[in-house]
């Protein structure tokens, strides 16, 4: 499933959300807001390399990606000196990335022009062991300089300050300087552990292209957390609304998309019929079985009060039990009998806990 087909189920979506209420029409809008960062506007990370360390841009790449990458790290093209370079990670991913060290007046000029057309997400201040005071007050005017130039200073770029053995720090001597006050997040060493910081960092649009290279099953199940729920608090809401049958199409594409977005974060390739066997395998069959399951579930609507209640909160955990089983196959490594196991627990987990104390409770005898 490509981009150009996500595109027209979310467009799908939107015009079934504009038969909603406006009170929950908004709020689902802002759920689906993260899932189109995160697939539909998903492109690399962009990083800037400041300071004056010499080491090479390349080993710099591997010293952060190269334990988790399938590959060395490389680049795809050979681009001029103070440009944009893409660099590949591995087979699932990859990184621009512009080496701003060194640059004098004239090539500044190249870095500004290239941080106002393509901002960057995040600056890399990786300064020499032994560099002289004065050497390493000019990379950090510098360095104060390329933030402020960064898509007109609106993009909230983050710094983060790297140490190499005999490296001291230097920036948080210079919270005078307000782009650096207000972007700097911490220091850290230079080193794979630094990945999953980054992954916390990035905006959800460079997100994906980061975790799914590397392998990093916290960071893949960060964001497939973020994925579920968003999308079961999408299907409680919609599965509320009293439109009986009318609905049962948009929930079961929005739990497939989900369960194919959860197999691309883990390194796979998005595809709705991988995600629909999946969904049958763990006995929440799309097709029959489904349908009859959420025809008895739409059936409630024609019931006033508790009726659209329970539509909604069947639809959410529904959608959030798959979406949990989903994550321990594709991320976390686990069978398919432990899937259906997680699928049929916090389904029902669910439901006990949501369950309006009405319908929970035996009523008393008169």
């Amino acid at each position: 499933m490509n981009n150009s087909a996500l595109l027209h189920i979310v467009e799908r979506l939107e015009g079934f959300l504009g038969r909603l209420p406006d009170s929950i029409r908004k709020p689902v809008l802002n759920e689906l807001t993260p899932l189109k960062e995160l697939f539909l506007q998903q492109r690399p990370p962009r990083f800037v390399l400041t300071g004056s360390h010499p080491m090479p841009l390349l080993d710099f790449v591997a010293r952060i990606f190269a334990d988790d990458a399938e590959e060395a790290p490389s680049r795809e093209t050979l681009t001029g000196l103070f440009r944009w370079q893409k660099i590949a990670l591995g087979q699932h991913g990859s990184i621009q990335l512009l080496d701003a060290r060194g640059a004098d007046a004239n090539a500044l000029a190249l870095v500004r022009d290239a941080l106002q057309h393509q901002p960057a997400d995040l600056f890399f201040f990786l300064p020499a062991e032994h560099d002289a005071k004065a050497a390493t007050r000019r990379e950090i005017e510098r360095l104060e300089k390329l933030l402020a130039w960064n898509g007109s200073g609106a993009a909230g770029a983050k710094l983060i300050e790297l140490q190499t053995p005999g490296s001291a720090s230097f920036l948080k001597q210079e919270f005078d300087m307000p782009a650096i006050r207000a972007s700097f997040v911490g220091i850290y060493s230079l080193g794979p552990t630094l990945r999953r910081t980054l992954a916390g960092e990035l905006p959800n649009a460079a997100r994906v292209e980061l975790v799914r290279s590397g392998g990093d099953r916290h960071a893949q199940s960060e964001i497939a957390e973020l994925l579920v729920k968003s999308t079961s608090a999408i299907c409680a809401a919609i599965g509320a609304q009293p439109i009986p049958l009318a609905d049962l199409p948009v929930l079961t594409t929005l739990q497939l998309v989900m369960v194919s977005g959860i197999m691309y974060i883990s390194g796979r390739e998005r595809s709705l019929r991988a995600a629909t066997e999946f969904v049958g395998a763990i006995g929440a069959n799309v097709g029959l079985g489904m349908i009859l399951r959420e025809g008895a579930r739409a059936a409630l609507k024609f019931f006033p009060g508790w009726g659209n209640v329970v539509c909604g909160m069947v639809a959410g955990a529904g959608t959030f039990a798959i979406g949990r089983a989903a994550t321990v196959y594709f991320i976390e490594g686990a069978t398919l009998r432990d899937a259906r196991r997680v699928f049929a627990r916090n389904k029902q987990q669910s439901l006990s806990d949501k369950e309006p104390r009405a319908l929970r409770e035996p009523r008393s005898k008169p």
